[in-house]
């Protein structure tokens, strides 16, 4: 299937390896990079960390939609910044790239404030969705549910990455069950730099 010009880079819980994820997709597709939700800038921001990975230059990167300093989910981290967010507000970055990534915060249903979740705002937008989850114990359950929560949505979703020691059995139940396709398995690497991440990308399987 041809690779659409958006994608969001969502998690079934929070480190999972979205950004590490978001960096392959980034370095693989020349793309543009985007956080909409960065909470925990006290232990330093998602993109500077793609960016590093990546080796891309400035114009790949775009401003957080909003960043705050706390490592919680995007409702208590503002709150105690003293803000309300309004999703409304986080807009997608015009970019001159083919491809945008965007990365998710944590899960599908973490709160933004007090009445949206973090999927109420991607479902406004319908990007479709590469879901990161674990490859070991407990990921079957946790993927099949966000299956569940993106598909009731009306969210596409282009398939999942399973990041991790390789669990084919487990793979092989998140696809039947949950009726999608399996984008890539990958295994811990032994180092993260541009090779590393380019032979992930060659791990993908989009057709």
């Amino acid at each position: 299937m041809p690779i659409p010009s958006q994608l969001f880079v969502a998690g079934t819980d929070t480190d999972v390896g979205k950004t590490l994820v978001s960096a392959v997709l980034t370095l693989g597709l020349k793309a543009h990079y985007f956080k909409p939700f960065q909470t925990g800038r006290e232990l330093g921001r998602d993109a500077e960390t793609v960016a590093r990975l990546t080796g891309l230059g400035a114009d790949h990167f775009s401003p957080d939609g909003l960043c705050l300093e706390k490592p919680l989910s995007p409702h208590l981290a503002a709150r105690l910044a003293g803000l309300l967010i309004d999703p409304a507000q986080i807009n997608l970055p015009q970019v001159s790239q083919k491809h945008l990534v965007v990365e998710g915060a944590g899960g599908l249903l973490v709160p933004l404030n007090e009445r949206d979740l973090l999927i109420d705002w991607l479902a406004q937008r319908k990007l479709p969705v590469v879901l990161v989850a674990r490859s070991g114990l407990g990921t079957i359950n946790h993927s099949l549910l966000s299956i569940e929560a993106l598909r009731l949505a009306g969210i596409p979703l282009l398939g999942v990455v399973l990041n991790g020691p390789k669990n084919p059995e487990n793979a092989a139940a998140i696809a039947q069950f949950g009726g999608c396709r399996i984008l890539a398995q990958l295994e811990p690497m032994a180092k993260l730099d541009q090779g590393s991440l380019l032979a992930a990308w060659n791990q993908f399987s989009w057709e």
